[in-house]
């Protein structure tokens, strides 16, 4: 018996299996509005066997795009323009999810196959906005330091954003507080110098993500889950790490936060990492261990076995895949063949089993 395939509980919500489709920007968004691309990207994944579809990084705000192609939902237009996409997803066994997000002092960039890099502000970029004045690298501009106000407007605009995915028909919301964006920049002190409440101990730098999360729990039906995706180390010393990831677990839970989906880096350029397949895993295992919840393992899994593996170890209660699901939008349907797991294919598909 295959534990991949096996199905997953989290609340009401039963996915099929526990492979999930990682949250990937795809730059193609007109106004932060999803396109006919959305609905074939997502939409293709869902028809290839995925337990759960995650729509990419979606901003809560216009300034908090990463780019002025990206996904958007800080309104109840951005809502209803999804509602063809999470349709189609679960009408093919799948379970629809959107990540939310605000890029902070990583807004305002360019496509990545345009060159990348800041887009200036009479280019059509905008300021961004951080915890603290600390560009996120040379060439990017000074962001500006958020002040209490913004940071009461940052919370309500998750709680908007929640309430305009729901309207939307997503079953499943993650708040993104990794890969160097603005909740992961209060958390780490690299990139909150603040001498206020929200900076310096680790209590002060997990308030907001905190507040983040109970807000859009609270909008949130108690019957559906919320998850977290977390940075698990900034692999620099002094920076965001795993103790205080487990610290920052272990608050979550009692808000009602039901899976931290782990991943790391992002905060810092250049920083070192050794990038193997299931490099991330153990940071999955340990918080699952430590903090008691569910966690989710990303990171270069391609291989069926090893994906297998990691689920029936206890390494992690789910894997997200992100470049396999790229290369071959099918790869649960052909992960089962491999594994010699027995599971149906769409009947328009099926003569090709």
């Amino acid at each position: 018996m295959s534990r991949l395939f096996s199905p997953l509980q989290l609340r009401d919500v039963a996915f099929r299996n526990r492979i999930f489709v990682s949250p990937m920007c795809q730059y193609s968004s007109d106004d932060g509005m999803p396109t006919d691309w959305h609905l074939v990207h997502l939409g293709s994944r869902a028809v290839g066997g995925a337990g759960m579809v995650m729509v990419e990084a979606t901003a809560v705000s216009p300034e908090g795009r990463i780019s002025p192609h990206d996904s958007g939902i800080w309104s109840a237009d951005h809502g209803r323009a999804f509602r063809r996409i999470t349709k189609f997803i679960k009408e093919h066994g799948a379970v629809p999810a959107i990540q939310l997000a605000h890029a902070g002092r990583k807004a305002s960039t360019a496509q990545p196959w345009t060159g990348g890099g800041p887009v200036a502000i009479e280019q059509g970029g905008w300021q961004p906005i951080a915890p603290s004045p600390i560009p996120f690298a040379p060439k990017y501009p000074t962001p500006r330091a958020m002040t209490d106000a913004d940071i009461d407007e940052l919370i309500g605009q998750f709680r908007l954003a929640a309430r305009s995915s729901l309207d939307a028909g997503f079953e499943v919301v993650e708040i993104h507080a990794a890969h160097g964006y603005l909740l992961h920049e209060f958390l780490s002190p690299l990139s909150n110098h603040r001498t206020d409440g929200f900076g310096g101990s680790i209590e002060n730098r997990m308030d907001v993500p905190l507040r983040v999360a109970a807000a859009v729990r609270e909008v949130w039906p108690a019957k559906w889950p919320v998850l977290v995706r977390l940075s698990a180390t900034d692999y620099v010393e002094g920076g965001w790490d795993l103790p205080q990831s487990v610290r920052f677990a272990r608050a979550l839970k009692p808000i009602g936060i039901d899976l931290v989906d782990c991943s790391s880096g992002g905060l810092i350029p250049g920083a070192k990492i050794e990038l193997k397949p299931g490099y991330q895993v153990p940071f999955a295992e340990t918080i699952r261990r430590e903090a008691q919840i569910a966690t989710g393992a990303v990171g270069l899994i391609s291989d069926p076995h090893h994906a297998e593996q990691i689920i029936a170890e206890g390494k992690a209660d789910a894997v997200l895949l992100a470049r396999a699901m790229l290369r071959d939008p099918y790869w649960p349907l052909h992960a089962a063949e491999t594994l010699k797991v027995e599971i149906d294919w769409p009947k328009q598909y099926a003569r090709a089993k």
